[in-house]
């Protein structure tokens, strides 16, 4: 076992460290409703160079490298598996301009910022500029589950940000074979040919690589249980073989294999996916915790003005011009403009990346190299605070991020479903109906309500529905195998917790009782499809009720008594879907939904 250095803390300790800051400040994150990036930062800088309780060169060693570079595979194959081609649609033609025309052109300004801006040599902008193409998949991923953007700005940031990570990687590769070439006895076309052969390589082992495993998952010739483990082994091969031809070409090869994953059409795609993104969020967590707490004033010191000013170049003229040159003459409206305009976080592999050509172009003589390393993380540490506060805003400001409150998806257009999504659109609550019978949605589009005709779980609803625009699921067809399906298959995405379902009919016998694991949570007053629907033909209706100071949450229950509560929507826009005896708060001017009998004329304030 190995022995700490004096003063250094344990290895064991610090990895435990690294996981209770990271997943730490995610948790906090969400519950405070901030930016995790933010706190993660605040995090690592805290522990690091602020208390100097945690150095990971001191405490992990020169494992740290390896890791992080690992790690940032791990993330942009994640990534990769993202990118299915079918659900790109309208958002095609933006993509590409960002790859095609965007890097080329943002290298290009970026490298004229930094040289006279910054102050650094061209040797030094050439390289670090290539590096700044990238946008940080790392940090869009959280910002985007954040502010709920609407589908195209959202797959335009999405892709531009995976895609363009490994083609800045290679673009600082180039620009600092070039600087090789002109620093030392290295021909040009020694470089050229190792440059052509190292992309080469990495597109053939990542495509082999999709190929292989998706061959492999469709033959069976991978039992289930070890398809994630298979999946994570060939990604390291793949990423290491490549990295051993050409030094970051890795990361290109390893976000190919993830593209062919992705639109392979695999059975086991979505479970992989699932356990990627949970791997994603610990990886992120602990690689932004070591690299804020790798950071010490002695190197943040060789800042001066014209770093700032470098910063807010490059985030009000750099990033703007480039994304607007790209999409000029696009089908992209301006106000999607605007936003990917103003929206260019960086994070992980630019500050990771930055930090080796930096101690490069140093060791080959050029001084300008040590300065790359902290004017990385300075743009970093900016952009994620800035677009962690602002995205949200601004998207809201446009019109491109979801309401306010989460909106609720209704899976099943019955005449109970059609009036629950009434009195929730009265309430001012975003609705959609969606149903496979067309027939069954003819009173809902009377109603004037929102509807979608097709299968909630089929490849259309998937790519045609604006999903990050609601919160909460409620499956009430008249099938309950059906219901629980989609509740199963939902909650993953939604979160089980807003995910609902109707009872079962045979809910209560043993032999059809279902475990935890499957269906959703209960609502509807424990009543079945049936059941409602016949209070539905009764004459039993929705209402929403506001309370008051006067009028409380006891005195509706009095006035109440048979009536089945189905939601409240707090004054600060929370809203929640109820069982049957749950306990909540209702503070004056929350907004009550429930089915009441007939005739029953309630002594309440009304909402209308």
């Amino acid at each position: 076992m190995s022995v700490a250095a004096e003063g250094a803390m344990a290895p064991v300790m610090a990895f435990a460290l690294v996981g209770a800051l990271g997943v730490g400040s995610q948790w906090l994150a969400w519950r405070l409703r901030m930016p995790a990036i933010v706190l993660m930062l605040a995090a690592g800088l805290i522990v690091g160079p602020v208390l100097g309780l945690f150095d990971p060169a001191r405490d992990i060693g020169p494992l740290m490298g390896p890791m992080i570079s690992i790690a940032v595979a791990i993330i942009l194959f994640e990534g990769g598996l993202t990118l299915n081609l079918h659900s790109l649609r309208d958002a095609a033609e933006g993509v590409r301009r960002l790859v095609i025309i965007g890097a080329p052109v943002g290298w290009l300004l970026s490298a004229l910022a930094l040289h006279y801006v910054a102050g650094l040599g061209w040797a030094a902008a050439a390289v670090f500029g290539g590096i700044m193409i990238v946008t940080g998949p790392t940090v869009i991923a959280p910002l985007l589950r954040q502010a709920r953007l609407k589908r195209r700005p959202a797959q335009l940031l999405q892709w531009e940000a995976i895609v363009n990570d490994p083609v800045g990687a290679l673009a600082a590769v180039l620009a600092y074979e070039v600087v090789l070439v002109l620093q030392t006895a290295t021909t040009a076309g020694h470089a050229v040919l190792e440059l052509v052969v190292g992309i080469a390589v990495a597109l053939v082992l990542g495509a082999l690589g999709g190929w292989g495993l998706s061959s492999a998952f469709r033959r069976a010739w991978v039992p289930e249980y070890m398809k994630v483990p298979v999946l994570f082994a060939l990604l390291l091969c793949v990423f290491a073989l490549s990295d051993t031809v050409l030094h970051e070409s890795g990361l290109l090869a390893v976000t190919i294999m993830g593209l062919y994953i992705a639109n392979a059409d695999l059975p086991s795609y979505t479970e992989l996916r699932r356990f990627k993104e949970h791997a994603t969020v610990l990886l992120v967590s602990g690689v932004f915790i070591l690299l804020a707490a790798s950071m010490n004033f002695e190197t943040l010191s060789t800042l001066d003005w014209r770093a700032g000013v470098f910063v807010v170049a490059v985030i009000l003229a750099v990033r703007p011009a480039t994304v607007l040159v790209s999409l000029v003459a696009t089908k992209v409206p301006w106000r999607e403009r605007l936003l990917v305009a103003f929206t260019g976080p960086r994070g992980v592999v630019l500050v990771a990346v930055a930090g080796l050509f930096g101690e490069r172009l140093a060791a080959l003589g050029l001084e300008d190299g040590a300065r790359i390393g902290p004017l990385a993380f300075a743009l970093v540490v900016a952009t994620v605070v800035l677009h962690g506060f602002t995205l949200t805003p601004i998207a809201r400001a446009l019109g491109l991020a979801g309401g306010e409150v989460p909106g609720v998806l209704l899976v099943g257009g019955s005449s109970w479903a059609t009036g629950f999504a009434g009195a929730l659109k009265k309430a001012e609550v975003p609705v959609l109906i969606v149903d496979a019978n067309r027939a069954r949605l003819r009173s809902a589009r009377d109603a004037g309500l929102p509807t979608f005709f097709g299968d909630i779980l089929s490849e259309a609803a998937e790519h045609g529905l604006e999903i990050m625009s609601f919160g909460k699921v409620v499956a009430a067809t008249d099938n309950d195998a059906y219901n629980t399906l989609v509740a199963t298959d939902l909650a993953p995405e939604f979160g089980r917790e807003h995910v609902h379902q109707l009872k079962s009919a045979k809910q209560e016998s043993t032999r059809h009782a279902l475990p935890a694991t499957l269906g959703g949570q209960p609502i509807g007053g424990g009543h079945s499809y049936l059941e409602v629907n016949s209070l539905m033909a009764q004459g039993w209706e929705f209402r929403v009720t506001r309370l008051t100071e006067e009028f409380t949450l006891e005195h509706w229950r009095e006035k109440n008594p048979e009536a089945v509560l189905l939601a409240r929507l707090t004054p600060a826009r929370d809203l929640r879907l109820l069982a049957e005896g749950a306990e909540f708060r209702a503070p004056p001017e929350t907004k009550l939904i429930a089915m009441v009998p007939p005739a029953r004329d309630e002594a309440a304030t009304p909402d209308h």
